[in-house]
């Protein structure tokens, strides 16, 4: 069943892309896919479709992001086109005896399908019901283009959802955070594009400067050119408390430090640029709105003749300053790092990603810190699995951290013209290695640092 959910709210016009838009917008055209963010989960006892399509009706009348598509523009980008009001489709599934295998189902299909961005609202929603009662809802399913949400941005709505009284269906406050087509305009003044500039001029002072190629020895691809893996590990996430609780950081920071350590071994080189997810909620008037404004920002880190501990020391100030820059339109980058790299007579390779996808969790202080014994017996508890190889474009590598239990997921996909799967699977086991020996080392002086780079 199908069911139209009507929405209106505030606001309507075309604009300009914001520079998150522009970003994402761009690489859907160069991996010729959609990205999506959400899921499915179970519903509580009692909620009923009639509470979905009202919450499908709210976030639709309240967040314009959720309420924009694209206008093309002649052989430019895009504009964004804000709708002050329209209908969306919840789509309603009869549980056919096993709602998560179903609503999983109903999941991979909407990722799989075709999405366009000039006709279709970037939400996708379905319920799951009892096929004896219609109305009781037993699983939910919601993706979100990331053209319009990031993963804070995600937080920010399921924090909204607050401020639907269940009832009567009334807001219970005004719509917090900016919105996209105001922040649009806002770029383009001068304040924003002072910070524009200020980036730029960070970003060519240390492109002028990294080595070219971040792993300079070029290995022969496999068939399918990426190839990726995921190290599950529960003393990863025991020994992150430890180590966090001595060195006064996010774990975030730990194992970004972790990584930059081993691709250091890996390549050769000890000082590595990485991009990072910036989540640019620290900026006025965006902690609570409900858009795409992550961007990529630049961290140079050397793990060169140093500890463990002095390696995250750096990488704190590391991420620091990547932070500050992070704020462009990313057309300017893409030409700068172009001109830079005909200058140098080089092909700039900027492709080496870090992303913790644990967001806020990242940032939580440990609860308590694990005795070393706990750590070292969950060791054996370490999985590693395969996961599919494609010949999607990709980058260099991308390291995404993701929350799993009373664990850690570590997920690391290469291009093999770069990183073969024997040195896949040492950096993840080493970053593990590497952030265990730290909280095991009370005193924080091992150092951070061997020779050597695993064959391909």
């Amino acid at each position: 069943m199908r069911i139209a959910v009507p929405f209106e709210g505030e606001g309507s016009g075309v604009g300009e892309l914001t520079w998150g838009q522009f970003a994402a917008w761009r690489s859907m055209q160069v991996v010729e896919a959609t990205e999506w963010a959400g899921g499915t989960m179970p519903l509580a006892d009692g909620t009923t479709v009639r509470d979905v399509v009202a919450t499908l009706g709210f976030i639709m009348s309240r967040h314009q992001s959720l309420r924009t598509r694209l206008l093309a523009a002649g052989d430019g980008p895009p504009k964004q086109v804000l709708a002050a009001s329209g209908a969306i489709t919840l789509e309603v599934y009869d549980d056919d005896g096993d709602p998560e295998r179903l609503a999983a189902t109903i999941r991979a299909r909407y990722e799989a399908q075709p999405w366009d961005p000039y006709t279709d609202w970037p939400v996708r929603m379905a319920v799951v019901a009892d096929p004896a009662d219609p109305d009781r809802a037993l699983w939910f399913v919601a993706l979100y283009c990331h053209m319009v949400i990031d993963g804070y941005g995600f937080e920010a709505l399921i924090a909204d959802l607050a401020n639907l009284e269940p009832v009567t269906g009334r807001h219970l406050a005004p719509v917090g955070g900016i919105q996209p087509l105001d922040l649009a305009a806002a770029q383009q003044e001068p304040s924003a594009l002072r910070q524009h500039t200020a980036s730029l001029r960070y970003w060519e002072r240390h492109l002028r400067a990294i080595e070219p190629r971040r792993f300079p020895a070029p290995l022969t691809p496999r068939p399918q050119r990426w190839c990726e893996a995921t190290l599950t590990s529960p003393a990863t996430h025991l020994a992150l408390a430890a180590v966090a609780g001595r060195t006064k950081v996010h774990t975030g920071t730990i194992l970004l430090a972790a990584y930059a350590v081993m691709l250091g071994r890996l390549s050769g080189q000890p000082v590595g640029a990485f991009r990072i997810v910036v989540s640019n909620r620290f900026r006025p008037g965006f902690a609570e709105s409900v858009s795409n404004l992550a961007q990529a920002g630049l961290a140079v880190i050397d793990t060169g003749g140093c500890t463990f501990d002095e390696a995250v020391a750096r990488t704190f100030k590391s991420q620091l300053t990547a932070g500050m820059y992070a704020y462009y339109h990313p057309r300017d980058l893409w030409a700068l790092v172009e001109r830079v790299g005909a200058e140098r007579g080089v092909e700039l390779d900027t492709g080496c990603y870090f992303n913790d996808r644990r967001r806020s969790a990242a940032q939580a202080p440990a609860l308590d810190v694990p005795a070393p014994e706990r750590i070292t017996a969950a060791l054996p508890h370490t999985a590693l699995r395969w996961g599919p190889s494609s010949d999607e474009w990709d980058a260099t590598c991308f390291l995404h951290v993701d929350a799993a239990g009373d664990a850690v997921d570590l997920t690391w996909r290469v291009d093999t013209a770069a990183v073969s799967p024997r040195m896949l699977e040492a950096c993840l086991r080493g970053i593990e290695s590497l952030v265990v020996d730290a909280a095991l080392d009370q005193a924080g002086t091992r150092p951070a640092v061997t020779a050597g780079r695993p064959g391909g």
